[in-house]
């Protein structure tokens, strides 16, 4: 049976072995000693074993020690061997110039056993601490790069491949993909089995996810149980989509850990690279964690690719917020106010408030360029809220200069679905105790009153036990359910103004008039037309039996101080004072 030998291995090259004969003696108890008569065979017996320490006489023919060392040095195989020199002692030259080409230490001739076992030792002990020092800095450097748990890439790792990736791509002049993954269901598995069942896991879906990549592409952790996969020289999406799908199998096939079946799924989100802007290494994972986001919202255990369009349209809408935001501290809202007259006899029946945005840069714009980017946003609210509270203020304005004019306002669908509608209502009227709340009216519209009809139904009921009336805007453009029309408590109909617009040239809009007008009187409703922009729209109006009306034809929205001139002065078109319904 052989046992391994775990003493040092020193070579010896002397031309006079009898030199080291007593020296091989002394060290044979912690030394393999071998002795080579020439810097040839030295070099031959080096390169077939190499040994731990080589010693080597200066003063040899053929080949003398220099020449041996630089072969040494020369071999990759071999240059990390330590060299101590054998010298005679009045060759001080030659030890200088030994030491001056990186021998490790050197020996005087004669040899004396003791003092030559010291310096081999002392160098034995140096090259140790060497190797240790070494092998420390290559675990830091690993630890630095490399995650711990998994030993796949880190950030800081992931990062530098990440930018060579990019340059390469460059070159190539093929795309490449970064891939974000999260694992679904991996905080349930640490909760329930522990954190030693979560990191066999880990390791375990780890190594399958790297082997689910192509040779070249890389697989980091950056932590947690999130990981990013930098796939290198695609062609087309067919290219990543299988990768991708191979990534999702690996990560979702089930883990023995003791006798528990571990498994999970994963979230991907994948980003490309180029694109048509410029784009860092740090974009591209944030566009990749987006989009593994919408993977997760999606139902998890898919891939879902960023859209730079549906970005850049969340990006525009996020700045219109903002600015919106600032207009209201600022102050660049207004009211507008435009009449609601009674055709024939000229009387001004009201107002409808309409919000302005008086921009910095683009003058003033109408609701139609700013209110639709906020209709799913709370700010909606706030700007309806706002809306609220300055048309009562309005109104008690105009009350304190004599004049009693009902305004009416517009409820988006988002505030009106609010719980607490009604009590902020009671709010701003409580802060103009001399406001009747017979003058506010409210107008909604069709669509967002049958969004939830309930709701609604006790919303204008309780609007109407504190006095203020209801309208519904915009009738017929919807639903227009007979059946929501019987439960909804309102007192007006208001006519969309496409239909009032189309009358004079289309007889099924002169239809959908007339049936409307008459539905109104059936169910005992006050009608009001919109889009009243020529004389022969009133004319024509009132030969259906409409005699309410507002549009350009009348007026435009204007501002508060400027309503009661226009009231002074205002006389409806001679052309509708003698119109008669049509039988």
């Amino acid at each position: 049976m052989q046992t391994s030998d775990a003493r040092l291995r020193i070579l010896a090259i002397d031309d006079t072995p009898a030199n080291l004969q007593v020296l091989a003696a002394a060290l044979v108890t912690d030394f393999r000693f071998q002795i080579a008569t020439s810097g040839a065979i030295g070099l031959a017996a080096a390169s077939r074993t190499p040994p731990d320490l080589i010693l080597l006489d200066v003063m040899m023919p053929d080949m003398d020690g220099f020449e041996v060392f630089r072969r040494l040095k020369a071999d990759p195989t071999l240059q990390a061997i330590p060299v101590m020199f054998l010298t005679a002692m009045s060759s001080m030259e030659a030890e200088a110039a030994g030491l001056a080409m990186g021998a490790a230490d050197y020996i005087s001739k004669p040899i004396k056993v003791e003092t030559a076992k010291l310096r081999i030792r002392n160098l034995i002990e140096r090259e140790g601490l060497r190797k240790d020092v070494a092998e420390k800095k290559t675990q830091l450097e690993r630890l630095a790069h490399y995650d711990p748990l998994t030993g796949l890439p880190n950030r800081a790792l992931l990062a530098d491949r990440m930018s060579q990736a990019m340059m390469q791509s460059q070159r190539r002049g093929q795309r490449l993909a970064m891939a974000f993954l999260d694992l679904d269901g991996f905080k349930a598995i640490n909760d329930t089995h522990g954190h030693a069942a979560g990191d066999q896991l880990l390791v375990t879906l780890a190594q399958r996810m790297k082997e689910a990549l192509r040779e070249g592409d890389t697989l980091a952790r950056l932590g947690g149980d999130e990981f990013v996969a930098v796939l290198l020289d695609l062609d087309e999406l067919d290219d990543t989509t299988l990768i991708l799908n191979r990534l999702l199998t690996a990560a979702a096939q089930p883990v023995l850990y003791g006798e528990t079946m571990l498994q999970v799924s994963a979230s991907l989100g994948v980003s490309f690279y180029p694109q048509a802007q410029m784009m860092d290494a740090d974009q591209l994972m944030r566009q990749a964690d987006q989009a593994m986001y919408q993977a997760k919202q999606a139902g998890k255990n898919c891939f879902r690719i960023f859209d730079s369009e549906q970005d850049r349209s969340l990006r525009e809408r996020h700045e219109s917020m903002q600015s919106i935001r600032q207009a209201m501290a600022a102050n660049e809202f207004v009211l507008q106010y435009q009449p609601k007259v009674n055709l024939r006899s000229g009387a001004v029946i009201g107002v409808e408030a309409f919000i302005r945005w008086i921009h910095p840069e683009r003058g003033m714009l109408p609701p139609a360029q700013f209110l639709p980017m906020v209709e799913d946003h709370p700010l909606a609210v706030e700007l309806g809220q706002w809306v609220i509270a300055c048309a009562v203020a309005q109104i008690e304005r105009w009350q304190q200069s004599g004049l009693n004019l009902p305004v009416s306002v517009n409820i988006g669908a988002r505030h009106l679905h609010r719980a607490d509608f009604v009590r902020c209502l009671r709010e701003q009227l409580a802060k103009h105790p001399h406001v009747k709340p017979a003058g506010l009216a409210l107008e909604l519209l069709e669509t967002s009153a049958f969004e939830n009809l309930d709701h609604v139904c006790e919303v204008i009921a309780a609007c109407r036990e504190i006095g203020i009336q209801c309208a519904l805007d915009d009738f017929g453009t919807g639903y227009a359910s007979l059946t929501y029309l019987k439960k909804l408590p309102v007192a007006q109909l208001k006519i969309g103004q496409s239909f009032v617009r189309g009358m004079l040239d289309d007889p099924k809009d002169r239809a959908i008039l007339k049936s409307i007008i008459e539905l109104a009187a059936v169910f005992e409703l006050q009608v009001i037309a919109k889009g009243v922009e020529t004389v022969g729209h009133g004319v024509k109006l009132l030969q259906l039996g409409c005699e309410l009306g507002q549009g350009y034809a009348i007026a435009h929205p204007m501002l508060a101080a400027e309503l009661p001139d226009w009231i002074a002065n205002w006389r409806p078109d001679p052309a509708w004072r003698n119109v008669r319904p049509l039988a």
